[in-house]
């Protein structure tokens, strides 16, 4: 379980920097994917400490 957790998180938290990328890239829509990258990377670091912590 803690191994696909991580894999998980890890793919999360590296689509988190692509957007984050993404976003000074397109011509519209900067503010959402930009938005849209925090969550990921925010959610892909709570998945370590609420799940990976047990």
């Amino acid at each position: 379980m803690h191994v696909v957790a991580f894999f998980f998180a890890m793919v999360v938290f590296v689509f988190g920097m692509w957007l984050f990328g993404l976003a000074f890239e397109v011509t519209t829509l900067q503010l959402p994917i930009f938005f849209a990258g925090i969550i990921a990377v925010g959610l892909a670091l709570a998945i370590p400490v609420h799940i990976l912590r047990k």
